[in-house]
């Protein structure tokens, strides 16, 4: 017997390639530029209508093909690339998307609305996964620090990057992206049975020894395996480029402590996160009281998200 899963949240990347690469106009024969707005609705068009979708542009893309364990997470830092998550229903979590835009005529942002995206007097909160938009833009970095330093505390997970573009958001918060706006979008993940962590890859972390070190303090976490994803999100720096030439070296640092865990992601233009561990009240590593020890560049930021056991 057939059993049919629909998803309720689904998050999807891509790279800049995929978005705005060419297809055939059968009308003019010839091939044309297609916007992200036109594979955006395409992708959107297979998905049901009240499902919560979050899509993001990104310079390049980590992946593990199908999400399944028996598959090598590969970086792909060149080249068309992307890849869909799809959560269902599961019983005892919630995770919604939010969107949070510069209000270019205030200054001061309405935290008002952090109770509206279920992000204060939520005492499920365990995780929340942060991606700024149009980051070159003026105030855009004041703008990021006015959404993370009230989110800056011991019992949450915060984790993230700088992408190019976010290309969806439906449901409750179905508004595009402004063109010469700033902002925010992101994942809430919400239930007392969610575990996570997260390590911070630093500029020193730049050989096969020192990546796998940083994969070993994740996994004294000791986060259940099962039921688990996990995510990585790399500067543009990072990469082939930063460890002289050798591909993959973080995803494969990765997948020897964590085989059986499906590892997703992106490089992008600034990373968001730090060595911290959410099981009950173990901290693996105090973030400094400056707020701005969340915020990174030329980093990798590693995240396990345990989303409990299942029936």
């Amino acid at each position: 017997q057939k059993v049919h899963v629909l998803p309720q949240t689904v998050l999807y990347v891509a790279d800049a390639e995929t978005f705005s690469g060419h297809e055939e106009c059968h009308e003019q024969k010839k091939a044309r530029k297609r916007n992200s707005k036109e594979t955006a609705i395409a992708l959107e068009k297979l998905l049901p209508k009240r499902c919560q979708v979050l899509g993001l542009v990104t310079p390049g893309v980590v992946v593990t093909p199908m999400g399944s364990s028996s598959n090598q997470p590969q970086e792909i830092e060149e080249g068309e690339a992307g890849f869909a998550l799809l959560f269902p229903k599961i019983d005892g979590v919630k995770i919604h998307t939010f969107h949070f835009s510069k209000d270019l005529k205030n200054r001061v942002f309405d935290e008002s609305k952090f109770a509206e995206a279920g992000l204060k007097n939520n005492p499920d909160l365990r995780v929340v996964l942060l991606f700024g938009y149009n980051s070159w833009k003026s105030g855009a970095t004041r703008f990021l620090h006015q959404i993370v330093n009230p989110l800056n505390e011991k019992s949450i997970i915060l984790a993230g990057g700088q992408v190019e573009s976010f290309t969806s958001l439906t449901s409750e918060n179905n508004n595009a992206q402004p063109g010469d706006a700033c902002g925010v979008v992101g994942l809430a993940f919400s239930g007392p049975q969610i575990q996570s962590a997260t390590v911070l890859l630093d500029q020193d972390v730049a050989d096969e020894r020192t990546a796998e070190a940083a994969m070993q303090r994740l996994k004294a976490a000791n986060i259940p395996e099962r039921n688990t994803i996990g995510f990585m999100f790399a500067c543009v720096g990072r990469g082939y480029r930063h460890y002289k030439t050798k591909r993959n070296m973080e995803a494969d640092a990765f997948r020897k402590f964590f085989p059986n865990v499906p590892l997703f992601g992106f490089f992008g233009h600034g990373e968001i996160g730090c060595d911290r561990i959410v099981t009950g009240n173990f901290v693996l590593r105090e973030c400094n009281d400056i707020k701005d020890d969340l915020l990174h560049g030329y980093t990798t930021v590693m995240t396990l998200i345990h989303l409990g056991s299942t029936k």
